[in-house]
């Protein structure tokens, strides 16, 4: 096996250019590490700083146009898919709507560094008409911001990442089974996280048609929409649901009937923030309480084939 360093040394701009590309494509690969290894190579002279720094920024570049664009044409349904791919639990991901939303397109500028937070950001400025100079101008500062940053820790603490290197080289093989170990790792324990979310949030659900059949009947079901506001911004809301703001709470339950049946929703991945909101009520005294199964688009997946 080659020198690790060695191997650093002679293909460092393109190893920089492959990770953080595959990373900002939304695979989970860390490639803050690869950045911090090349700032200490960079002190030795055996490898270029401002070509670390370039490369890392053209990827960033590339994968944030590729997912801005997805958001621009798939709107919603690209924000799905990337909730349904992602390491991070539910609940993380769908968060981050409101952050964008507090923030705009200037969350760009610090997004890399936040986790669940990247993943979503250049899809949902697509997705909510950030024009393409706007979005290239913060997505490029962040960008350069992110990757200079690991660069200039790497440069800063190089005696230390040296003397690791070191000992990864002289490991040979070892050390790359031990990296691919605890990338392994960290993979299953994000897993194992997002189960961990999902089995805390296992409630009675109710279904569209009964919904439907409780509304036929006269129950006057109480429907609450739990979305984050970006989230309504994109999407209609069911006609005559209620706006849930988590501040506000403990008044939207004054005055409502114990007994009335309350429908909760969302348009996350497992009705994850649905079933959080549903269980408030419940811990209130609302026993009929339930989220929605399917969220908003088992709601307009019924009325279009009704159609």
């Amino acid at each position: 096996m080659p020198n690790l360093t060695e191997l650093l040394q002679l293909y460092g701009v393109l190893i920089v250019f492959a990770i953080v590309l595959v990373e900002q494509g939304g695979l989970p690969i860390p490639a803050f590490p690869i950045l911090i290894v090349s700032g200490a190579l960079a002190m030795s002279g055996g490898i270029s700083p401002l070509a670390c720094v370039g490369v890392a920024v053209l990827a960033c570049l590339i994968a944030d146009l590729f997912w801005f664009h997805a958001g621009r044409f798939y709107g919603t349904r690209i924000l799905r898919l990337l909730c349904k791919i992602s390491l991070s639990p539910d609940s993380c991901v769908s968060q981050t709507e409101d952050k964008f939303a507090r923030f705009g397109v200037k969350a760009l500028i610090v997004s890399k560094f936040i986790p669940g937070f990247n993943i979503v950001a250049a899809p949902m400025s697509g997705a909510l008409g950030v024009s393409k100079p706007r979005f290239l101008a913060f997505s490029g500062s962040g960008s350069v911001l992110w990757s200079s940053t690991g660069v200039a820790l790497g440069a800063l603490f190089h005696k230390s990442v040296d003397r690791v290197l070191t000992f990864l080289s002289a490991m040979g093989t070892t050390a790359v089974l031990g990296l691919a170990a605890l990338l392994g790792i960290f993979v299953l324990y994000k897993y194992l996280e997002r189960r961990r979310v999902r089995r805390a949030m296992a409630i009675a659900r109710i279904g569209v048609p009964e919904l439907l059949s409780l509304i036929a009947a006269g129950h006057e079901p109480l429907i609450i929409d739990a979305r984050s506001a970006t989230a309504r911004q994109l999407e209609e809301a069911i006609p005559g649901a209620a706006f849930f703001d988590s501040c506000e709470a403990d008044g939207m339950l004054v005055g409502v009937d114990k007994e009335r049946h309350i429908v909760v929703y969302c348009s996350c991945p497992n009705d994850v923030t649905a079933a959080q909101v549903a269980k408030q009520f419940l811990a209130h005294g609302f026993h009929r309480a339930r989220p929605l199964q399917g969220g908003l688009d088992a709601w307009k997946a019924h009325h279009n084939s009704a159609q």
